[in-house]
């Protein structure tokens, strides 16, 4: 039985996973994984016929997942799998109903990087579409980092990131016009790191983070 569902949904985040089981996410949607690494919430999609695209900025990443798509998508272009950044992303504005973002935003360098990484897959997304990020947060571990440079900081597992906090995603999500489809949720691992996830739908007009 677990084989089968891991040959089903592989190694699908949890809460992306949840996300499908209440029907955010349809078969035949168009789906951006920015940031997608060798595919690992992929294995469904690409199985259940939805459009999906895919960018990284690291070409053996993209590599796998291509080769991941032809052995279960084949009707899928190459082309729907770019090496890029996902600040540089080429898919045209408003052309994905789902944008995924599975722990990337906390490799941002700083807060130019991560607006601009966000203000990409937000201009990529059609009026009404999902965005789901999973990224490093100091919820729940305020005390338990050591500061760097703005808002880096190193994590009690030894890691380097950018850690966002709650009054930052709520001021993102109020500048962006969007709307949380669930309240911020994290999960703090046996405190030596906290991830939170923030799901949002985006408005019919939605502006970009320009200040």
């Amino acid at each position: 039985m677990a084989t089968n569902l891991n040959r089903q949904f592989g190694d699908i985040d949890i809460y992306l996973f949840d996300q499908l089981l209440r029907g955010r996410l349809a078969p035949g949607m168009r789906v951006v994984d920015a940031g997608c690494g060798a595919g690992r919430n992929l294995v469904y999609l690409l199985q259940a016929g939805y459009d999906v695209r895919a960018s990284d900025h690291d070409p053996h990443a993209i590599d796998s997942v291509r080769a991941l798509a032809t052995a279960l998508a084949p009707e899928l272009p190459a082309d729907n799998f770019r090496v890029e950044s996902v600040e540089a992303m080429a898919w045209p504005d408003a052309s994905a109903e789902v944008v995924l973002s599975n722990a990337v935003l906390h490799f941002a360098r700083d807060d130019a990087q991560f607006e601009a990484m966000v203000e990409r897959m937000w201009a990529v997304l059609t009026p009404g579409g999902l965005l789901f990020a999973r990224l490093a947060s100091t919820i729940g571990i305020e005390d338990q980092i050591r500061p760097l440079t703005g808002r880096r900081a190193v994590l009690p597992d030894g890691s380097e990131r950018y850690l966002v906090d709650q009054a930052q995603l709520m001021e993102l999500t109020a500048r962006l016009r969007g709307s949380l489809l669930d309240p911020l949720k994290t999960t703090v691992v046996q405190d030596q790191r906290s991830m939170t996830t923030w799901v949002l739908r985006k408005g019919r007009a939605a502006p970009t983070l320009s200040r």
